[in-house]
């Protein structure tokens, strides 16, 4: 059963069985459980991830479903964390899921982070997404931070002696170039091309193979179909 799950995957050019070995070894947290965060989890328990942290404090609304496809009509008002680990459980109940069904400040992370090989920072505001940084640059643990604004967003990764995020975006904690400071509207397929490259950044940093976006900022705009890489 195994080989036949992750076929697709080992066939791929510098993954093969040692790369998927690596991913049911690897461990990856996800803060937060919105658009970008569950679509960053489902696609590391579909891909064999090991050990996925998720954390979230929110409750599903009617307004979250343009965009956060694992949640349903009939999940409204419940507890985002807990029903995206029953989908993450469900698509593979290999996978191991760690629950933190509350708001992630300083003090937690520091505890939490260390546990994981990787952090992904899917939130929806630049306060967490400067405490992510903060957190894992002071210990020491890659991550991948993204954010999603009307029709493009932006994704780049760090690790030790690369550029992090307040190099990139200055030292605010209230708003920065990487997501707004209120979003007034998102395309839903935007939020998916974001945490899918967010998705593959923990992919490629647990199987080796690939280029990290380290010392890079990438950005897209689909409304002009437009996508560019920078570099630092």
């Amino acid at each position: 059963m195994e080989k036949v799950r992750y076929s697709r995957l080992e066939a791929l050019p510098g993954i093969g069985a040692e790369g998927v070995a690596k991913l049911r070894g690897g461990k990856v947290m996800v803060v937060g459980c919105g658009a970008l965060g569950s679509l960053c989890a489902m696609y590391l328990a579909a891909s064999g991830t090991g050990t996925v942290g998720i954390a979230d404090f929110d409750t599903i609304d009617i307004s979250n479903l343009q965009r956060q496809l694992f949640f349903d009509e009939n999940s409204t008002g419940e507890s985002k964390c807990r029903t995206l680990a029953e989908r993450m459980r469900a698509i593979n109940s290999e996978v191991t899921v760690r629950e933190y069904p509350a708001m992630i400040n300083e003090t937690a992370a520091s505890e939490i982070f260390p546990e994981y090989d990787f952090v992904i920072d899917g939130s929806d505001n630049p306060a967490t997404k400067k405490m992510t940084a903060n957190v894992c640059e002071r210990l020491g643990i890659p991550y991948c931070i993204g954010g999603v604004r009307e029709f493009g967003g932006q994704v780049m990764s760090w690790a030790p002696g690369h550029m992090g995020y307040a190099e990139l975006f200055g030292d605010i904690p209230t708003c920065s170039g990487l997501t707004p400071c209120s979003i007034g509207g998102v395309l839903g397929p935007a939020a998916g091309v974001t945490a899918s490259t967010q998705a593959s950044e923990a992919i490629k940093h647990l199987t080796g193979h690939g280029k990290m976006l380290y010392d890079r900022l990438f950005t897209f705009d689909l409304s002009e179909a437009e996508a560019k890489v920078f570099r630092f």
